[in-house]
């Protein structure tokens, strides 16, 4: 899943507090009002209004850092109230905050505030303690950068994780997962689907300990196994495949039978660099056709179907994903590979990829690929802290044998599965 992207590559918010509900933070670099700047977990959050200080309060616009929280917001123009709703699957807090009111209604009990709610040039400014103390968020103000610094608290989310390579001593690790995609198989230089050869292949036994073993054990314990099937088209073995109707039959049914046989509950799709050396608008709609094959035969079988894709700000845009978000039931955006190996991704470019790929398909589908081998425990926070503010459903991780020199940063910022 990290590979090609080596090879290949050489909120300010639409409304104000008292407008109907915005949509979550879209610009992607500036977001900063004079020097004032509001970080969310590393990156900065556009904002309409300066954050400001009263009587030694700082306060902040409610309705930019609540919904890139996942707070829902609503506005009464006629009773200057404000209802918040934070809600997740175990819990939910409502809380209602009026203007010029010092106290604030949380699931119906009062609350005192700091200082009261204000409209500032349309936007509702509430005191900055107030969301570390009602959202779980820890909150804090620099003065000599005037910098606003909000750390999101973690959040239960879909995870997945990649077991491929090197990835055994870390196996320990797969109950906390909601699905792991073991790399195992290939479409090889012919064109055709396998399970050996030099590398994603069936791994040989350990002792009492098989692949079979694994993918059980894991299923037993509530994980989602898949079985990764990936290939590039460095030799247009892809194409060649998309083209051989006979061929292209033969892969689709090789790749469900391999799945069901060894207990999968999914399938994940990794085919990469697809007609970068032809048409590629052709391959497009000629992937588009084997993914659709694919998935009809995979709902047959009980089988959950993943694609995984490169971003639309890589040097690769063949994708149509569109199309595949219809027919796969979730989409991995491999968010990585954009500088050297081993370096941090640069967060604009992550969160580039994400609003591109949210004109194309929904955020429910979609998991943000994040690369342990590139990020480290000071920035790999900051990458799930950008699939928190969008609403994503869940991150993807390259790859098991990697995570746990970050472990521990990522068990801040997400809820794992116990």
């Amino acid at each position: 899943m990290k590979r090609i992207g080596r090879f290949m590559l050489a909120l300010v918010l639409a409304s104000a507090a008292i407008l109907p509900v915005a949509a979550p933070a879209r610009a992607a670099v500036s977001a900063s009002v004079g020097a004032v700047t509001i970080l969310l977990d590393g990156y900065p959050l556009p904002f309409p209004v300066a954050p400001i200080i009263i009587k030694g309060t700082t306060l902040v616009p409610f309705r930019a850092i609540s919904e890139a929280l996942g707070v829902s917001v609503q506005w009464e123009q006629k009773t200057g109230r404000i209802t918040a709703v934070k809600q997740d699957s175990t819990s939910k807090k409502t809380i209602i905050l009026t203007v010029g009111s010092k106290q604030a209604l949380v699931n119906g009990k009062a609350v005192p505030l700091a200082l009261a709610p204000t409209v500032i040039q349309g936007s509702t400014m509430i005191p900055l303690s107030f969301f570390s103390q009602q959202f779980g968020a820890s909150v804090s103000w620099t003065q000599s950068t005037q910098t606003v610094t909000i750390v999101s608290p973690p959040k239960d989310m879909y995870t997945l994780a990649f077991y491929a390579l090197s990835s055994y001593d870390e196996r320990s690790y797969l109950p906390n997962f909601d699905e792991v995609t073991f790399g195992w198989s290939r479409v090889d230089r012919s064109g055709e689907f396998t399970t050996s050869g030099a590398e994603y292949r069936w791994p040989q036994a350990d002792g009492a300990t098989t692949p079979e073993s694994i993918v059980q054990d894991a299923s037993g314990k509530g994980t989602l196994p898949s079985l990764m099937v990936y290939s590039v088209d460095g030799q247009n073995e892809l194409t060649k495949n998309l083209e051989d109707p006979a061929l292209q039959e033969r892969t689709v049914q090789a790749i469900v039978d391999t799945a069901v046989e060894k207990g999968f509950g999914g399938i994940t799709l990794d085919l990469e660099g697809l007609g970068m050396n032809g048409d590629i608008a052709k391959a497009r709609t000629d992937y588009n056709a084997f993914v659709k094959n694919l998935s009809g035969k995979a709902r047959q079988a009980g089988l959950k179907l993943t694609v995984v894709l490169h971003p639309l700000n890589s040097a690769y845009t063949g994708y149509d994903y569109k199309t595949l978000g219809i027919l796969a039931d979730q989409l991995i955006l491999m968010a990585y590979s954009y500088g050297p190996t081993k370096t941090p991704e640069p967060l604009a470019k992550v969160d580039e990829a994400i609003q591109l790929a949210l004109k194309q398909t929904s955020k429910d589908k979609l998991l943000l690929g994040i690369s342990a081998d590139s990020e480290n425990s000071s920035t790999i926070g900051a990458k799930v802290g950008l699939a928190k503010r969008y609403g994503l459903k869940g991150i993807a991780l390259w790859r098991l044998g990697l995570l746990q020199a970050d472990w521990s940063a990522l068990s801040k910022t997400v809820v794992w599965k116990e």
